[in-house]
């Protein structure tokens, strides 16, 4: 029997549907393929489309842009959903929850035009570039520069561990117009990955997320139009990037609660059906005890997560509410799925069970995002 956790308090009718549209999307196009996008270390193009196709893309963007008109509970329902799939492969949250937010927060109108809608039929895949090889989590202290020339600027740097980086057609890319500003200095251009001097660097092999596609991205003189820069002036990268990494955040912890609870639900499911010494696995105390925490951990998981995502549907969810989400979270599901993994005993540690794959998944989850010591600075802050 699953984990018995009651609905959640924001969810409807309606979403309940885009669940059921969700899981059946999932079970077609995504979990079939997982072993060989593993192997392959990306998903299939046509991917993006299948889900334009049935509206899954842009669904918090409003329909005038092309999207699906609705709210982050529509985006949480398909974050947790394909978490519960086991799949990593996808980069549907950096599109949909990260990407097309930020254009609609910070372009031009006549560029949300041009890009939301194709973004929402999946015409076009969106990725986003702050990482850079020897800058993580300091984002004032990237390297990549843009030099303004008449209509354009001229884009010069290099990006790493970039999710959908080797389909992306669009790329926000966090840069330097002003060296010597710290972080007034830093400024988000958009490129389309079509423009001369974009080249894209080797997939990455990764411990988890096998399938995602993760790049490097180079940017050798890319010519991109001013009218590409995201706000209305230079030098305000940084606090566009303060205000949108409260939603990012977000994500990760509704992708974190709703990994912990399919690995409960598996562990659940195996021990119950798995023998040792005549019994089954679940007969003996210390699974039963290991099982009865997990489910508790879920449960508490459930409704912070819960309580964020209401915050956040009406505007009230700050930084630090969103930091504490997210480290609570992440460290919860790599806990909890540590035990699992040790329930599992050596079948845990191979990768065709679901258990080892989220094992190794989950891991990227206390680094992405911010690490769980950043957050702990942030949150510090307002002690």
């Amino acid at each position: 029997m699953p984990l018995q956790l009651p609905k959640s308090s924001w969810s409807t009718t309606e979403l309940e549907d885009l669940r059921e549209l969700s899981r059946s999307f999932l079970q077609k196009e995504v979990t079939p393929h997982q072993e060989r996008w593993a192997a392959e270390k990306k998903a299939d193009r046509e991917l993006w489309t299948k889900a334009g196709e049935v509206g899954l893309l842009c669904l918090s963007i409003p329909e005038e842009y092309g999207g699906g008109g609705g709210t982050f509970a529509h985006e949480a329902v398909l974050y947790e959903e394909q978490a519960r799939a086991g799949d990593s492969a996808w980069g549907v949250t950096v599109h949909n929850g990260i990407v097309a937010h930020y254009l609609l927060a910070y372009a031009s109108e006549e560029k949300k035009r041009e890009w939301l809608p194709k973004l929402a039929t999946g015409e076009m895949v969106g990725a986003i570039a702050m990482t850079e090889p020897g800058t993580g989590s300091d984002l004032q202290g990237i390297k990549t520069r843009a030099v303004r020339d008449g209509d354009h600027y001229v884009l010069n740097g290099a990006k790493t561990f970039i999710t959908n980086g080797f389909h992306a057609d669009l790329v926000i890319v966090a840069c330097k117009t002003d060296p010597d500003a710290g972080a007034q200095g830093v400024s988000l251009l958009v490129v389309e990955t079509a423009t001369p001097g974009f080249r894209r660097g080797r997939l990455l092999d990764k411990v988890g997320m096998k399938g995602q596609d993760t790049s490097e991205l180079f940017f050798d003189d890319v010519r991109v139009p001013a009218a590409n820069l995201l706000g209305e002036a230079e030098g305000q990268g940084f606090v566009q990037l303060m205000r949108q990494l409260p939603q990012e955040r977000l994500i990760i912890a509704v992708t974190a609660v709703a990994g912990l609870e399919a690995a409960v639900d598996l562990t659940l499911e195996y021990t119950k059906e798995r023998t040792a010494f005549g019994r089954p696995i679940f007969s003996f105390q210390n699974t039963k005890f290991t099982l009865a925490e997990a489910a508790t951990e879920a449960a508490v998981a459930r409704a912070f997560l819960d309580q964020c995502v209401e915050r956040h549907l009406k505007g009230e969810l700050d930084v630090q509410g969103a930091a504490m989400a997210k480290l609570w979270t992440t460290e919860r599901v790599n806990k909890v799925i540590d035990d699992c993994v040790q329930l599992f005993g050596g079948y845990g540690y191979m990768t065709e069970y679901p258990i080892a794959r989220a094992w190794a998944d989950v891991r990227i989850s206390r680094i992405f995002g911010g690490t769980s010591e950043i957050m702990k600075e942030i949150i510090s802050r307002s002690l």
